[in-house]
């Protein structure tokens, strides 16, 4: 049996998932996510992840993104220990943060595949657009965990790829549906 890797995300209804906190990748709609009402039970899909994540996995942009804040942050203690995974060929193992679990840098899609054979539960992706987008390329990735937000930003990353490949069909697991239009949407890939 493999691991799962399991890519979650907030998208705009566009397919945007780009900044949606801030600024911080120059997406000029950046911080998206803070022009929806807040509602609690719009985000209890991050605890329901929490309950299942056994390793995080992060692109390299991503990686240096969450590393300064996510070690000290009271909303991501649970990730705290979890063991780490960060894909990039340029990261040097001295660039890694200190005191937050164990952190091993994986230099390709092979690295991945091997990781995904080996024991354990699911590993969660956050972020990291890019990186899921290759993976999905390379049939790595299992399951999207996607929270849809009533926006349309028109450009930005997704984590679709729009390169000519055979069709994927996905299973729709679950999906529920907020009072602030935030849909929540779960699918497994189906192989």
């Amino acid at each position: 049996m493999t691991r799962e890797l399991v890519y979650t995300g907030f998208m705009s209804l566009d397919g945007v998932v780009d900044s949606p906190g801030g600024k911080a990748e120059g997406h000029r709609s950046g911080g998206w996510v803070m022009g929806t009402e807040f509602v609690p039970e719009a985000y209890s899909l991050k605890a329901e992840e929490l309950e299942e994540t056994t390793a995080l996995m992060f692109g390299r942009r991503s990686y240096e993104a969450f590393a300064p804040i996510w070690p000290g942050s009271e909303d991501h203690a649970g990730y705290k220990d979890l063991p780490k995974y960060v894909v990039s060929s340029t990261l040097e193992k001295d660039a890694l943060v200190d005191g937050w679990g164990e952190i091993t840098v994986l230099r390709s899609a092979e690295d991945v595949a091997e990781l995904k054979r080996s024991e354990g539960g699911p590993i969660f992706i956050h972020g990291s657009a890019e990186l899921a987008r290759r993976l999905a390329d390379a049939d790595l990735i299992d399951r999207y965990h996607l929270l849809v937000f009533p926006v349309l930003l028109a450009a930005g990353k997704s984590v679709f790829s729009r390169a000519d490949r055979d069709q994927q069909n996905l299973k729709l697991r679950d999906s529920a549906a907020y009072s602030n239009g935030v849909v929540k949407l779960v699918y497994d890939v189906v192989r």
